[in-house]
């Protein structure tokens, strides 16, 4: 965890309580003054268990899917946002460091210092960012943790109006506990809280009856944080650079001295055959 999070907030989310009443793609979008396009497509498309993708504009969204559970189908609905790693590969790839850590452990993007590498995109395990493609001069986007209603002590607005609470929200460890107890005392649940170590630890965590994977998690994620993997390996890029310059200086002026020498050489015999 970066060391500037000093009082790290997480969500819980129980997708065996969420059915898939949209309520927090709503608040996400009214909070964040993000425009509801095509809402009547929208609506329609969630109503019949189309899935709105994530986009520049839309920061979180609700997945439907059908799903075999004991030998019988049934709907299950993945609420999908930032998930605002511990330990964020977007912002280790960023050079121009528009992205930052807040005291409780939002993610944050600055488009001002921005200059559209798209590195993060590439970087994020689990495809977040997004570009504006359709602008002049376009930004990455994704949910920002509703960052300001963190530091003021709230919930961010997704959480605040689900009806259900499926959401959960409140300090890591103590959700972390809960997600334990809950899976400990209901034998429905699997016995994993995704995000709780995958790529170095979420901050939004899940707990569910269905495998992730069926769900479409990627379940492939590695226990240490993506910047921590990179820097397994680039710890040794400037001893194996200086180690190659010492090794090309070596040979460069070995080669130097014997041409130097053949060149010597061959004055020589030019001299002694004129004489």
């Amino acid at each position: 965890m970066s060391s500037k999070v000093t009082d790290q907030k997480s969500v819980l989310v129980d997708l065996t309580k969420c059915v898939g009443c949209g309520s927090c793609t709503v608040a996400c979008k009214l909070w964040n003054a993000q425009s509801f396009q095509n809402p009547q497509t929208n609506e329609y498309e969630n109503a019949h268990g189309v899935d709105v993708q994530l986009d520049s504009n839309t920061w979180t969204t609700v997945e439907h899917k059908k799903v075999n559970k004991d030998g019988q189908e049934v709907w299950r609905f993945v609420k999908r946002q930032c998930m605002h790693c511990l330990e964020p590969a977007c912002s280790s790839v960023c050079f121009a460091h528009a992205f930052h850590q807040t005291e409780q452990g939002a993610v944050q993007y600055d488009p001002s210092v921005c200059v559209g590498c798209r590195y993060c995109m590439i970087a994020c395990p689990f495809d977040i960012p997004k570009y504006e493609w359709e602008k002049v001069l376009p930004s990455v986007m994704k949910c920002q943790f509703c960052s300001s209603k963190l530091e003021d002590g709230e919930a961010p607005a997704c959480a605040s109006v689900c009806p259900t609470d499926a959401l959960m929200f409140g300090n890591r460890d103590e959700l972390l506990a809960k997600a334990h107890e809950i899976i400990n005392n209901d034998s429905r649940y699997l016995n994993h809280v995704y995000g709780e170590k995958e790529v170095g630890g979420t901050s939004w965590l899940y707990i569910s009856d269905v495998d992730f994977g069926e769900l479409g998690f990627p379940t492939n994620l590695p226990e240490k944080s993506i910047p921590e993997n990179v820097h397994g390996f680039t710890r040794f890029t400037i001893p194996i650079f200086a180690v190659g310059a010492a090794a090309w200086t070596g040979v460069s002026l070995y080669a130097k001295r014997r041409h130097a020498v053949a060149h010597e050489g061959h004055h020589a015999e030019e001299h002694h055959e004129e004489a």
